[in-house]
């Protein structure tokens, strides 16, 4: 993984100096909080319901022990001893006091993490593919290629104040486990008909209360242009991109409005203009970069068989973990969806537990999913009973990935300030409905996802069955969604009709897997039986 050189650390420890010093200000009373807002904002920082939440960046999803660790020692100390992973492979704290703040990032710095740029109109954490550098069916690792993206983009000036938030994902795989097109920009990375890697660009991409996928922009970049490319796209967006409308404001909008073909005309007539300018790093620089990233020193000749005969331990081995590129290893993912729990949260034991695996057993590697989920990534087949037990006792061992129960949901109301409905008792009440975990299997594959509000900080629009919370009349109201996906067979939920109560959610939820069980065909998921059967017989069976 990437370490710091001076630069980046005395970067860092500026911007920890900086805000300290605005901090102090603020509590004085020196500044006013409109005065202060645009300023914890870039340093992560956000007022909500009832305390500041603090948002730490996990650059493309990756962590060694030491950063987990000191992820543990901040929900320990300066929250209520829990940390809550995002779905942005960043994690987040809910209960932050403004005059502890300087003394976390300070804390931070000191494990080469920050909270820079994870608020605010600007290029947020880039995300990737959480089995980046492990997968076996990826071209390359993407991630050095999100490491250069985030080094241009940390405070970049022409960017720092944006019409609105971008997010980028980068990919190097068919499969697209990032929610690529549904970002302002996605890139995977690719290579042409003559072997040279280069990236593809879709732009255009989000989700919010205007949903749309990304329209390709650009088949093959090549590598060495990938900054300038980037550059091109941004300069198109920051001149034309609405400022009078926040609920406007994203490229998607642009891009909609201003039609694909029109707005790919400018981005190369921009990226025409920069040629010649010195954008990109030099080809040492990516080497240099490529070198952070090099494959672990993995053992050859390891078995690949396991012993089978726990069945608990089987059912999680099936269902937790994924193909590696070397034989004798795989990937696992750390499932932070247990029945009672809310999805994406971890105690600082989980977390320290988490930590103390991946330095035994993962190379001193972690990695959070877009899904908040944890995943050590190169494991041996030989490790993964001793690693099972360890996390049945943590209660980190629900075998449910890519199940129903392994939902994604944002804090909702109970914590944000912008949320309509809750999120959490509604996610744990379809968990409980659902704890079975044959009856999981029999559902096979389907992607649950709910937010409290439109801004889809849950993902609901890629859900298989999406959930939207949304107040009506003063009461909290829930809509149900079918039919998304945020994979490589991207598509956009459709809302079934009138939306239900806390209660009347969950037995909908129930009637649509009933219809899908009823109808799906053989090695059906889901969303494929949606597919085929459209929409019409799960609206008969919620509202006759």
């Amino acid at each position: 993984m990437y370490k710091y050189d001076n630069y980046d650390q005395q970067m860092v420890d500026t911007r920890v100096a900086e805000f300290r010093d605005q901090v102090e200000r603020r509590l004085a009373g020196k500044i006013t909080e409109d005065q202060f807002k645009p300023l914890r904002l870039k340093n992560g920082l956000y007022l909500q319901l009832h305390a500041y939440m603090l948002r730490v960046a996990v650059p493309y999803g990756t962590l060694n022990s030491e950063q987990m660790r000191m992820l543990a020692h901040i929900a320990r100390k300066y929250d209520r001893d829990y940390g809550h992973f995002t779905t942005r492979q960043n994690i987040q704290y809910n209960w932050i006091k403004l005059e502890d703040a300087p003394d976390i990032l300070a804390d931070l710095a000191t494990v080469e993490m920050h909270a820079i740029q994870t608020s605010g109109n600007c290029i947020r954490n880039i995300s990737s593919d959480q089995y980046a550098g492990a997968a076996a069916d990826e071209l390359v690792d993407p991630r050095p290629y999100a490491e250069l993206l985030r080094q241009w983009s940390s405070f970049h000036p022409e960017f720092n104040y944006l019409p609105r938030k971008f997010k980028f994902a980068v990919i190097a795989a068919d499969e697209d486990r990032a929610a690529m097109r549904l970002h302002d920009i996605g890139i995977q990375i690719v290579k042409n008909d003559t072997g040279e890697i280069g990236a593809r660009y879709y732009a255009g991409g989000g989700m919010g209360r205007t949903p749309m996928i990304a329209p390709l922009i650009r088949d093959f970049v090549p590598i060495a242009e990938l900054i300038s490319y980037a550059e091109a796209i941004l300069r198109v967006y920051n001149r034309y991109g609405r400022r009078d409308n926040k609920f406007k404001a994203r490229i998607k909008i642009l891009v909609h409005e201003m039609g694909a073909e029109p707005f790919i005309a400018e981005v190369e007539e921009e990226f025409k203009h920069l040629k010649g300018l010195n954008i990109d790093a030099p080809a040492a620089e990516l080497e240099r970069i490529k070198a952070y990233f090099a494959d672990p020193l993995f053992e050859a000749g390891l078995p690949d068989e396991i012993d089978r005969s726990d069945p608990d331990f089987a059912v999680w081995l099936d269902q937790n973990t994924h193909p590696h590129k070397r034989p004798g290893y795989a990937v696992a993912v750390i499932s932070l969806k247990p029945t009672d729990g809310i999805p994406g949260d971890a105690s600082s034991a989980q977390i320290d537990l988490m930590a103390d695996l991946a330095e035994e057993y993962s190379f001193d590697e972690l990695r959070v999913t877009h899904a908040q989920n944890i995943v050590l990534p190169h494991v041996k087949k030989a490790d993964l009973y001793a690693i099972w037990q360890k996390l049945d006792a943590a209660g980190l061992a629900t075998p449910n990935l890519d199940l129903i129960s392994d939902i994604i949901a944002c804090p909702g109301l109970d914590y944000c300030s912008l949320a309509n409905a809750r999120s959490i008792p509604v996610a744990q009440k379809i968990a409980k409905r659902f704890a079975d975990i044959d009856r999981q299997k029999e559902l096979g594959e389907l992607k649950l996802k709910i937010s409290g509000c439109i801004n889809a900080c849950g993902h609901h629009h890629a859900g298989h069955i999406g959930i939207l919370g949304v107040d009506r009349k003063g009461t909290e109201n829930y809509q149900l969604l079918l039919g998304g996906s945020g994979a490589e067979d991207v598509s956009l939920a459709k809302i079934t009709g009138p939306g239900f109560d806390e209660d009347g959610i969950v037995d909908a939820v129930e009637k649509v897997t009933e219809v899908y069980l009823g109808a799906r065909e053989e090695g059906e998921r889901f969303v494929d039986t949606y597919r085929r059967v459209g929409i019409d017989p799960f609206k008969e069976a919620l509202y006759g």
